[in-house]
């Protein structure tokens, strides 16, 4: 594994990785933590595949202008909480506060972010505990447990036995869309599949479905720059 710059304003890290496996050259970014990945086939030479990036970089630049920057959580940083953006400020007390446009966070800043991202994990938690009740309830069918993870990939899942996964990061998204998600994997538990019949589920349990869906392929990524130290 390699590493090349392509420069610019600004250069991209472009991190070059051999693959046995590989029959065509493959970009990718992260839209977890903005990394760039370029993968080779074994035998190709590192020249092409500098020709490759070069002609991919408009598209690559776009994406990341796209993504945003990364947001590091600290005193003054801004990040969504129900989709409203709030900036983070020092608080009184033992308990995180939510203000007018502010969450304000008790105790010393280097404590912030973890302070922070503790909150938001158990907001999120019942935030979506709460949705999916409601739905389960709805449906007349149980879910078996409810985890939270920082997925990469999937906001939420369903496993064959009801057991419920989402990513907490839905905690900064607008409710409706949290909700959404939340009647998504709960129509799992009727319909293991996205066929017309899962969507009549969905539809039932929340409406229309659509601009919510819409939303997170929009703006979804962009839940994933802000960073707590990780």
């Amino acid at each position: 594994m390699g590493q090349f710059t392509l420069p610019g304003n600004p250069p991209i890290a472009v991190t070059l990785r051999r693959s046995a496996q590989a029959r065509r050259l493959s970009l990718r970014l992260s839209q977890l933590d903005g990394r760039v990945t370029l993968t080779l086939p074994r035998r190709l030479p590192e020249a092409e595949a500098i020709g490759f990036l070069r002609e991919k970089e408009g598209w690559l630049r776009g994406h990341l202008e796209q993504r945003g920057a990364d947001v590091w959580i600290a005193d003054g940083a801004r990040l969504p909480i129900g989709g409203e953006m709030r900036r983070i400020v020092p608080g009184e007390g033992r308990s995180l506060r939510l203000g007018d446009g502010v969450i304000e966070v008790p105790g010393p800043e280097e404590r912030f972010a973890a302070r922070l991202l503790g909150w938001l994990k158990a907001e999120a938690r019942n935030r979506l505990a709460e949705a999916s009740d409601r739905h389960s309830a709805a449906l007349g069918l149980p879910y078996s447990r409810l985890t939270l993870r920082d997925t990469r990939s999937r906001w939420g899942s369903c496993t064959a036995d009801g057991g419920l996964m989402y990513s907490w990061r839905l905690v900064m998204a607008p409710p409706e869309v949290l909700d959404y998600v939340a009647a998504h994997e709960v129509a799992h538990l009727a319909q293991m599949n996205h066929s017309p019949a899962f969507w009549a589920v969905v539809e039932q349990l929340y409406g229309d479905w659509r601009p919510a869906r819409r939303w997170l392929q929009v703006e979804g990524a962009s839940l994933h720059r802000y960073r707590f130290g990780d």
